[in-house]
């Protein structure tokens, strides 16, 4: 059943957390304080793992990203004793050794290998923690936290990026109108070492008579976000020099220094932004815009992850570390209400408003599910200072059910060139400050033109043994996808966006002409992490607005393939997936989650009209 979260109120009775947490976490006794009650007799459930790095399920992690990362719901005790995390692998592979560590909010634990030491390549490890306690109440994990990656073959040598930020990066600044009761944020490219993200590699200062304020620092695991929230509100009318230094590093050993924007790649710089401030934005409660699986579903895959949209006042983003195990619950039926184990629960990067819970196992068929978010001051809030919050907690519920898992194309058809954010069969030429978060490849041809201004976060193959390869298994990858089955037809010139105004499903679309998005297009995986689309285009692809992901999908899924030319983005808006095409790609601008690979069967050339920042996804 679904609570509105209507009115202004702050606070929420706490008989729903007492009963969810007396049925949870059972009876237990002793010690002058009930293990089960925290001090004032407020409920208290066990801590929780929220999110890792490298993910669950990860593959080709580098070998030398030699710190593994778990965040809590809360800050933790020190991990001794009985309580332990540990790098785990199989025999003839030795197990890892290292030192653990907490963050200075003591919500976030490091495993760090011993100096010298590396991950093996191409081996399966698992990471364990085990018996780890909260600070607060004494409680320790309800069960040991595993979960699994596998290291690749390379070291990382990328430095990391900053690709997003609020308030908004202008060039050269500063960017206006900013609130004086907001946070201040920064989204990576990468997972970063969170003892690195603190208050003096992440600074916000602004000139007399203005005081430049204090506040605390924070790093959000999974979101890859660092957080710096003003202890008061920020002067009205000031301009503000918002700073992060290199000494912001990953998760690689030797670190790999932040690039920021004060020099070219392949020079490790701050990242600097300026802001000035207005008014302060009226508090205004958090309330749930929508929610996946909808609340009363039925016949919801077992493989379904769970997400809400919330609805943030002003088009502010929720605060990363308030979304978390803690306050984004799912549980079994009642009587028994068990809880469900999360991989993670983590906010998205790209809007900051959409939480996701990923179960560790698949969900059982035929069991109705209960999800939860936590209102009130414990529960989930946004980046106003103080925080917004919601009226009280919002609940839905859902059944799984037995149904076909399909297979997605795995990265195996892009071969080699899954690793490029760009090739080109012909020329590269670039306008503005573009930022390529992936390899570049063109073969043949030598002319790459626009970098600098424009910055590549990978390597540049030009006609070598690489970008060979690459070229031939864009070849490859290309006849696959046109070789698929005709999918659903879509007429000649065709709004996609307009066609399916309420998100588009998974599945292949197939035009014999050309194909189009100038309505905002919403790629609706329905809570299937593994769900794929496939655009197959007779001639050309033009998207002139959003294409971007719901419910759970992956941009690594997604792949475009027009057998002649793709004109996409523009300023501010967000591509999704991977272009595959015959021909020639032109970027107006934007964000590409995905690719492009270009010149497939003719000569290709890629031109980044506008500046473009490309993120190539994750394996």
């Amino acid at each position: 059943m679904k609570n509105k979260s209507n009115g202004y109120s702050r606070f929420l009775p706490w008989f729903t957390a007492l009963l969810l947490s007396a049925l949870v976490a059972g009876c237990g006794g002793g010690g002058g304080r009930d293990p089960i009650l925290g001090s004032g007799g407020v409920a208290a459930l066990p801590p929780t793992v929220t999110a890792v790095a490298p993910v669950n399920n990860a593959t080709g992690v580098p070998i030398n990203d030699t710190i593994i990362t778990a965040a809590f719901s809360e800050p933790m005790a020190p991990i001794t004793g009985a309580a332990s995390f540990t790098v785990t692998c199989v025999a003839p592979c030795a197990n890892a050794t290292g030192t653990v560590a907490l963050d200075p909010l003591s919500k976030i634990a490091t495993f760090t290998l011993a100096t010298g030491s590396t991950l093996t390549p191409g081996t399966l490890y698992t990471g364990t923690v085990t018996g780890a306690k909260s600070l607060a109440t004494g409680l320790a994990l309800a069960t040991p936290y595993k979960w699994q990656f596998t290291t690749g073959l390379v070291l990382d040598t990328t430095r990391p990026r900053v690709t997003l930020t609020a308030p908004i990066t202008t060039i050269p600044g500063p960017t206006g109108n900013v609130p004086t009761n907001t946070a201040i944020t920064a989204v990576f490219t990468k997972d970063m070492a969170p003892a690195t993200i603190n208050a003096t590699s992440f600074t916000v200062t602004c000139t007399a008579p203005c005081v430049s304020p204090a506040g605390t620092v924070s790093y959000a695991v999974g979101s890859r976000t660092a957080v710096f929230t003003p202890t008061t509100v920020l002067a009205a009318g000031a301009t503000y020099t918002a700073t992060i230094t290199t000494a912001a590093t990953d998760l690689a050993v030797p670190p790999n220094a932040l690039a920021g924007n004060q020099a070219p790649l392949p020079a490790a710089s701050n990242y600097v932004w300026l802001f000035t401030t207005a008014t302060p934005v009226v508090p205004v409660n958090i309330s749930v815009l929508s929610t996946s699986p909808t609340p009363s579903a039925s016949g919801i895959c077992p493989t379904a992850v769970v997400n809400a949209t919330f609805n943030v006042p002003f088009g502010l983003r929720m605060d990363p570390l308030s979304v978390n195990t803690a306050t984004f619950l799912l549980t079994g039926p009642a009587p028994a209400l068990a809880p469900v184990t999360a991989a993670s629960v983590v906010l998205d990067v790209t809007t900051g408003q959409i939480a996701t819970f990923t179960p560790l196992s698949n969900l059982t068929a035929n069991v109705t599910y209960t999800a939860t978010i936590k209102g009130g001051s414990n529960g989930v809030k946004d980046l106003i200072v103080p925080a917004d919050t919601m009226v009280s907690d919002y609940t839905w519920n859902f059944t799984a059910a037995s149904c076909a898992v399909v297979i997605p194309p795995t990265i195996s058809h892009l071969g080699s060139a899954s690793t490029f954010g760009i090739m080109a069969t012909a020329a590269i030429t670039n306008v503005g400050f573009s930022i390529i978060n992936g390899n570049v490849s063109l073969e043949p041809g030598t002319s790459i033109t626009g970098f600098p201004p424009g910055v590549v976060n990978g390597s540049i193959h030009t006609n070598d043994s690489i970008s060979h390869q690459a070229r031939a298994d864009l070849l490859t990858a290309y006849n696959y996808y046109k070789s698929l089955p005709p999918g659903v037809t879509i007429s000649a010139g065709a709004d996609l966006g307009a066609l399916y105004p309420g998100g588009i499903p998974p599945g292949t679309y197939t035009s014999g002409s050309t194909m189009l998005v100038t309505s905002p297009l919403v790629l609706d995986a329905g809570g299937n992490a593994g769900a794929i689309w496939v655009f197959q285009i007779g001639s050309s692809l033009t998207a002139a607005a959003n294409v971007t992901m719901l419910n759970g999908g992956s941009e690594k899924n997604v792949f475009w393939v027009p057998t002649s030319d793709a004109t996409v983005g523009g300023p501010g808006l967000t591509f999704s997936g991977t272009l595959v095409t015959g021909r020639d790609v032109t970027s107006d601008g934007g964000i590409i989650n995905g690719r492009i690979l270009a010149g497939a069967i003719t000569a290709g050339t890629v031109a980044l009209s506008t500046a473009t920042v490309i993120n190539v996804p994750a394996p």
